[in-house]
């Protein structure tokens, strides 16, 4: 099991594809801000639809495309531009055709430690009770909740895999 961050120690793990590395700890600044690079391969879901009701979120594309499907909306945020993912909004998003690579920055930052420390139930399997149930704890503590079964549909809708 992982060690859950103070707000100051680095990580680099992998959710599943969805790669995570801890640039900027929010216990580095006053402002309790984090940032994680976020890596993603071709036609990939990063997550299910999910809410966050405690951070917002903004994404910046370093490089590739994403795809944000945002309260019933979609938008493509290419290379150079961002897109704020605002507390208790519904949204997932994915990569296109090429590789994604792109900065998030949490406000607060307190939800930068939720990687790392679901990484060791990643990648999640459905049928694997045990590890739903405690990746949907540490949501909780979190103030994340996530909607499991939106993955099989987004990826059929929109040909992705996760």
């Amino acid at each position: 099991m992982c060690a859950q961050t103070t707000g100051g120690e680095k990580y680099d793990v992998m959710l599943g594809e969805l790669g995570a590395r801890l640039d900027v700890a929010r216990g580095e600044n006053e402002a309790n801000v984090a940032i994680v690079e976020h890596t993603l391969p071709p036609h990939t879901l990063a997550a299910p639809l999910h809410r966050h009701s405690r951070e917002d979120e903004i994404s910046y594309v370093l490089e590739g495309e994403m795809t944000v499907l945002a309260d019933g909306e979609l938008a493509t945020v290419p290379a150079g531009e961002s897109v704020v993912k605002g507390r208790d909004v519904w949204h997932t998003f994915w990569s296109s055709d090429e590789p994604l690579r792109f900065l998030e920055i949490i406000v607060p930052g307190e939800f930068s430690e939720f990687f790392e420390e679901v990484s060791h139930v990643s990648p999640l399997d459905p049928s694997d009770e045990g590890k739903v149930a405690e990746f949907l704890a540490i949501g909780e503590r979190y103030g994340f909740e996530a909607d499991l079964g939106s993955i099989p549909q987004l990826c059929e809708e929109h040909g992705l895999r996760m």
